[in-house]
């Protein structure tokens, strides 16, 4: 028989005892052990399945989202040992996980989920506080970054390492595409729209840097902040399942047809069967405020109701109002709130 069950040793077998030992430990029952943090690396993808199993549904239940390509994801690096991160351990059972990856001096918390039946802002920031000792113990990292959706959110939660974190509140907003009029809005500037193609990296990532200069998501993600980060942004989100599966059918790109220059895009994917999502849209800084960005939604909107879709979902910082503005007047409304995390100054 092994010795080992998630990677942890097995407790001795216990003592007999006789009846009166018995009826005392009925009437005082031992507490339980304390949960305990246990690196993913010494685990198993089967002995974290009823986790992953109920996050995947919890995904789904409340953002209709299909998590299966990012659970599998997580399977796979842990199965090959590669994932960094730790699991919250309880009576030999998995009942939460974080995981982290690390980018030349930023760390990036990239999952974290608690069961339901064991969910508490205690137990959280005990894979919060793990998560962030690790990556802090690298001498390189000067920057943690973190979009946990599944974090219990409160505009007063309590959350580690404090002296060093800015928090952002965002929206997760949904519109209902069955039901959404869409309708044509005022473009009050000469513009020509047509489908985003991969020959435009390297123009949306300089478009999407300038878009972003002094903007409060650049404090947020720091790829906004130069053309080199947000190729690697959009890199990211084209090839990685983090915010589904990137659906070109539905991404747009708008020039100006006097000068045949970039001035926004709109970018989509599908989360789900029959659920999109816009990953980014954005447009130049010369042409905000012309309707070219309400233009731009709308059409990729119409291309993801045309293919099936039902509904499809955005994120945004509660305090771009503008955009959250602008997201209500096309039919879009919040159903989820949750906090970007970032963490600097921890090498003062």
């Amino acid at each position: 028989m092994s010795g080992w069950r998630l990677g942890i040793p097995n407790r001795p077998p216990s003592p007999r005892y006789n009846n009166s030992t018995s009826m005392a430990a009925q009437l005082n029952p031992a507490p339980s052990p304390p949960p305990e943090i246990v690196d993913l690396r010494r685990l198993s993808a089967r002995s974290l399945e009823p986790l992953l199993a109920e996050e995947t549904a919890a995904w789904w239940d409340t953002l209709e989202w299909d998590f299966e390509k990012s659970a599998d994801l997580v399977r796979r690096f842990i199965d090959l040992r590669a994932l960094n991160g730790y699991a919250l351990v309880e009576d030999d059972v998995a009942v939460g996980y974080v995981y982290h990856v690390l980018e030349e001096n930023k760390g990036l918390l990239g999952d974290l989920y608690v069961m339901r039946a064991q969910r508490t802002v205690e137990r959280e920031n005990l894979l919060l506080r793990a998560a962030l000792d690790s990556v802090m113990a690298h001498p390189q990292i000067t920057r943690i970054e973190s979009q946990l959706m599944m974090l219990q959110f409160s505009t007063t939660r309590v959350v580690p390492c404090a002296g060093s974190l800015s928090a952002f509140d965002r929206n997760f907003m949904r519109i209902d595409l069955r039901r959404a009029t869409l309708a044509e809005g005022h473009v009050r500037r000469p513009v020509y729209i047509d489908r985003w193609t991969d020959q435009l990296h390297d123009a949306s990532a300089q478009l999407i840097a300038a878009a972003y200069a002094r903007h409060v998501d650049s404090l947020i993600n720091d790829q906004y902040r130069s053309a080199l980060g947000a190729r690697r942004f959009l890199y990211n989100i084209i090839q990685y399942p983090g915010c589904g599966s990137f659906f070109r059918p539905a991404s747009y790109a708008a020039y100006e047809p006097s000068r045949g220059v970039l001035c926004g895009i709109s970018l989509a994917s599908l989360v789900s069967q029959d659920c999109g999502h816009i990953t980014q849209i954005c447009v130049s800084p010369e042409t905000k405020g012309a309707g070219i960005g309400h233009e731009l939604m709308r059409q990729s909107l119409i291309a993801l109701r045309e293919v099936g879709c039902r509904a499809a979902s955005l994120t945004v910082t509660a305090a771009n109002e503008d955009a959250v503005a602008l997201y209500e007047r096309v039919g879009f409304r919040t159903v989820r709130r949750f906090s970007a995390y970032v963490w600097e100054g921890f090498r003062k």
